[in-house]
């Protein structure tokens, strides 16, 4: 295939471990890499390559990685031979998936985008199948692999209305990256039209819905749920998961609007990026709340009117414990966040208007009436109303009912993934 000369001029610069090398120092400067893992980010390998077949899935961040997690578990349980390498590029995903990795999963930090780098990597990981959750598209990674000759998936695809635009500028790059993917399963007609629009013959592409809804239950501590069920004692409570900057203000607003109607309530906060605790607990208190934060051990007393919950790997814990949940990055125009988490939890959910990563999920929610789409100036009421239990248990149930529909994404993914793992050679 003919390949454009932006792609060429990419392939080129990013020949070059010294531009890397760079990239990483401001990485790590920012707190952005591990430290003691940056070599896997050089693509020099910290594990043994298992024997076998071997299937290689990249997910960007902690939502990609999770996501994939029930369908390797399922597809390891099917084939004992099959071993799995899971990469992301963050450090909270890596400290996520510490916990959670199915049996036969080794993690690793994916190279950068460098060829030296990513030929390194794929030398000693040898992958006999490569699978990209939701669709980062790395253009040495796409052209490497290309070059070993192994069959790449994207699963769970999703391209926004921004990363379309920018690819629209290097249309013809775009179209020589995807005669580089054999395989799409896309989330939803909107990334499927944009995905055919770059070049991606339709041939190789499918909609099935989004990988989220096949996922297993988040985990959690039962012995710390049950603990924390008798400090609340029955006290009402209410969760602002994922939140975003601009959003805890938005929400400890709503909060004194909610305590109106619900004396005793608890706000729980679960910022999407744990480091910005400090800050939201001392903004808070600096309002006048009384504040616990859960990574400084602070206790939750019948005091405590906002909670902190700034721990990795608790959404599970913290959705079975408040009847109502406000998805983040709803109310600031970051996007929205997977509403199947609460729902699979029984959580009532609420979010605001900004759910564009995951609008055909909200919009089949709001046709079930199993969501409340709320502003600044109505969160706090519409908290109040959810909270009465017929309220919380109709849209609880609503949403569960949604989210149980879309289980054989993950069957179809399983399906696809082993019929191309049976054609490597």
């Amino acid at each position: 295939m003919a390949r454009s000369a932006l792609l060429g001029t990419y392939l080129a610069v990013t020949g070059w471990p010294a531009l890397g090398e760079y990239v990483l120092r401001k990485r790590l400067e920012r707190g952005k890499e591990d430290a003691a893992r940056l070599d896997e980010r050089r693509g020099i390998p910290s594990a043994e390559r298992p024997a076998g077949q071997l299937m290689w899935l990249h997910a960007a961040s902690v939502g990609e990685s999770v996501s994939v997690l029930e369908m390797v578990r399922r597809m390891g349980e099917e084939r004992p031979d099959l071993s799995f390498l899971i990469t992301t590029g963050t450090v909270t995903s890596a400290q996520v998936l510490a916990h959670r990795l199915p049996e036969r999963c080794i993690h690793q930090f994916v190279p950068l985008d460098v060829r030296p780098w990513m030929r390194r990597f794929l030398d000693h990981w040898r992958p006999d199948l490569v699978v990209l959750a939701e669709g980062e598209i790395w253009p040495v990674l796409l052209s490497e692999v290309a070059r070993c000759n192994v069959p790449v998936a994207m699963i769970n695809a999703r391209m926004t209305e921004g990363a379309h635009r920018r690819w629209r500028f290097a249309r013809q790059a775009a179209r020589s990256l995807m005669g580089m993917i054999d395989q799409v399963q896309a989330q939803d007609h909107a990334t499927a039209d944009r995905l055919l629009s770059l070049g991606l013959p339709k041939a190789r592409l499918e909609v099935t819905g989004t990988l989220k809804e096949g996922s297993a239950a988040l985990p959690h501590d039962e012995t710390e749920r049950q603990y924390l069920a008798k400090v609340l004692a029955g006290r009402p409570s209410w969760l602002a998961a994922s939140t975003h900057e601009g959003e805890e203000v938005l929400v400890a607003e709503a909060h004194h609007e909610a305590l109106r109607s619900w004396h005793k309530l608890l706000l729980v906060i679960a910022p999407r990026h744990p480091e910005r605790a400090p800050g939201i607990v001392a903004g808070l208190r600096a309002s006048g709340w009384k504040v616990a934060q859960r990574s400084a051990d602070e206790e939750m007393t019948a005091d405590t009117q906002v909670y902190v919950a700034d721990t990795m790997g608790e959404m599970g814990l913290w959705y079975r414990l408040c009847p109502v949940s406000f998805v983040g990055g709803s109310l600031v125009e970051v996007g929205g966040h997977n509403p199947f988490e609460p729902a699979a939890l029984g959580s009532a959910i609420l979010h605001g208007p900004h759910v564009v990563n995951f609008q055909d999920i909200y919009d089949r929610l709001r046709a079930a009436d199993a969501t409340l789409e709320v502003n600044p100036e109505t969160l706090g009421n519409a908290v109040a109303s959810a909270l009465e239990p017929d309220a919380a248990a109709r849209l609880a149930h609503a949403a569960w009912e949604v989210c149980s529909e879309g289980a054989d994404v993950t069957e179809q993914a399983m399906d696809l993934l082993f019929s191309m793992l049976d054609g490597v050679n």
